[in-house]
């Protein structure tokens, strides 16, 4: 009687929690959108965590949408930041520090800008 009485309990309670705490853990659709939009942008150019946020805000998903897919989007970052730098050395001449500053400014972190460049051959 009494394990019936605390599932009863219990039942009442997520019958009566707002739909926004029972679905907490399902992303929302913007959510879900901004996750594909993030995921096909990585197929075709290199982004930084900040720059991808940037360009998801840009394409009018708001910062937690954007945010939320940066962060779900799988992405090895250092690869991302050793893509962009084999970008720029297609289409300009870099020394080692200039491009790491030039990848520093574009978001990526400090070791994911040295990693790259040593990727590409510095």
């Amino acid at each position: 009687m009494v394990k019936l009485f605390a599932v009863l309990i219990a039942a009442l309670l997520v019958l009566t929690m707002p739909v926004s705490v029972l679905a907490a853990d399902q992303p929302t659709l913007g959510e879900q959108n901004a996750l594909k939009k993030a995921g096909s942008y990585l197929k075709y150019s290199a982004f930084s965590q900040t720059r991808l946020i940037d360009q998801l805000e840009y394409e009018g998903f708001s910062t937690s949408e954007a945010t939320y897919a940066v962060k779900n989007v799988k992405a090895d970052w250092m690869e991302q930041a050793a893509k962009k730098a084999k970008q720029y050395l297609k289409y300009s001449a870099y020394s080692r520090s200039r491009l790491i500053s030039q990848l520093e400014y574009e978001g990526f972190t400090h070791d994911q800008a040295v990693y790259a460049v040593g990727q590409v051959g510095y």
